[in-house]
Protein backbone atom coordinates (compact mmCIF):
# COMPACT_ATOMS: atom_id res chain seq x y z
CA UNK A 1 0.00 0.00 0.00
CA UNK A 2 1.28 3.24 -0.89
CA UNK A 3 1.80 6.13 1.16
CA UNK A 4 -0.75 8.29 -0.57
CA UNK A 5 -3.09 5.67 -0.13
CA UNK A 6 -2.81 4.61 3.63
CA UNK A 7 -3.02 8.74 4.35
CA UNK A 8 -6.71 8.30 2.64
CA UNK A 9 -7.66 5.60 4.20
CA UNK A 10 -6.95 7.17 7.51
CA UNK A 11 -8.60 9.61 6.82
CA UNK A 12 -11.72 8.48 6.00
CA UNK A 13 -11.44 5.90 9.29
CA UNK A 14 -11.21 8.81 11.08
CA UNK A 15 -14.18 10.49 9.43
CA UNK A 16 -16.31 8.37 10.03
CA UNK A 17 -15.19 7.45 13.43
CA UNK A 18 -15.78 11.27 14.13
CA UNK A 19 -19.29 11.56 12.35
CA UNK A 20 -19.95 7.97 14.17
CA UNK A 21 -19.52 9.93 17.36
CA UNK A 22 -21.65 13.09 16.51
CA UNK A 23 -24.16 11.08 15.88
CA UNK A 24 -24.39 8.73 18.76
CA UNK A 25 -24.16 11.89 20.89
CA UNK A 26 -27.26 13.80 19.53
CA UNK A 27 -29.12 10.38 20.10
CA UNK A 28 -28.47 10.33 23.62
CA UNK A 29 -28.40 14.04 24.34
CA UNK A 30 -31.93 13.75 22.65
CA UNK A 31 -32.95 10.98 24.96
CA UNK A 32 -31.72 12.69 27.95
CA UNK A 33 -33.59 15.88 27.37
CA UNK A 34 -36.85 13.72 26.58
CA UNK A 35 -36.80 12.13 30.11
CA UNK A 36 -35.91 15.98 31.44
CA UNK A 37 -38.90 16.84 29.82
CA UNK A 38 -40.76 13.69 31.29
CA UNK A 39 -39.83 14.41 34.62
CA UNK A 40 -40.81 18.16 34.44
CA UNK A 41 -43.94 17.23 33.13
CA UNK A 42 -44.70 14.89 36.18
CA UNK A 43 -43.88 17.78 38.37
CA UNK A 44 -47.01 19.19 36.90
CA UNK A 45 -44.94 21.61 35.38
CA UNK A 46 -46.38 22.52 31.67
CA UNK A 47 -45.16 23.95 28.33
CA UNK A 48 -46.24 27.04 27.31
CA UNK A 49 -47.66 25.62 23.82
CA UNK A 50 -49.97 23.56 25.53
CA UNK A 51 -51.67 26.61 27.93
CA UNK A 52 -55.23 27.08 27.19
CA UNK A 53 -55.81 30.52 24.72
CA UNK A 54 -57.71 33.10 26.18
Amino acid sequence: MSAHALYVTAAYAVSVVAITGLVLWVFLDQRARLRELAALEAAGLRRRSEREKP
